[in-house]
C-alpha cells in the first residue's frame, strides 16, 4: 500500500493559487499607479491569468470594477493613483475655500463701511456750500 502524499499536491495547488493572486494584484496596482485603463482583459494579460479566473476572485473583481468606475468618472485619460484627489485633500481644499470666502466677506463689509463714510463726508461737504 502506498502512503497518502496528497498533502503535497494540496500544498502545491495552494502555493500556485497564492502566486497567481499575487501576480494579478501586482498587475492591478501597477496599472493603477501608471494611470492606464483598468480592464479585465489588460489585467489578465499583464498577470498572465485568464479573464474567467479574475471573475472568480470576488475581491480582485470588485477592485477592478471600482478602479474602472473611478476612471470612467473622469474626462480624458485616466489619472494615476498618485494624482487622484483623496477625501482628505478634498476636505482640506473645501476648508481653504470656506476660509477665503469668510475673509472676502469681511473685507467686503469693511470696504462698504469705508465707502459709506466717504460718501457721507462727500455729501456733508457738498451740502455745506
Amino acid at each position: 500500500m502506498h502512503a497518502d502524499n496528497s498533502h503535497h499536491l494540496i500544498a502545491a495547488a495552494q502555493r500556485r493559487h497564492e502566486t497567481t493572486r499575487a501576480k494579478a494584484t501586482q498587475a492591478l496596482r501597477d496599472l493603477d499607479r501608471e494611470g492606464g485603463p483598468v480592464t479585465f482583459q489588460i489585467i489578465a494579460q499583464k498577470a498572465q491569468v485568464s479573464r474567467s479566473w479574475l471573475y472568480t476572485q470576488p475581491d480582485i473583481c470588485a477592485e477592478i470594477r471600482q478602479l474602472r468606475s473611478l476612471q470612467q468618472g473622469t474626462a480624458g485619460a485616466p489619472l494615476p493613483a498618485s494624482q487622484r484627489s483623496t477625501d482628505v485633500s478634498l476636505l482640506r481644499r473645501l476648508e481653504v475655500a470656506n476660509a477665503r470666502v469668510r475673509d472676502l466677506t469681511t473685507e467686503n463689509q469693511r470696504l462698504r463701511k469705508q465707502l459709506e463714510h466717504a460718501l457721507g463726508r462727500l455729501r456733508t461737504s457738498t451740502t455745506a456750500r
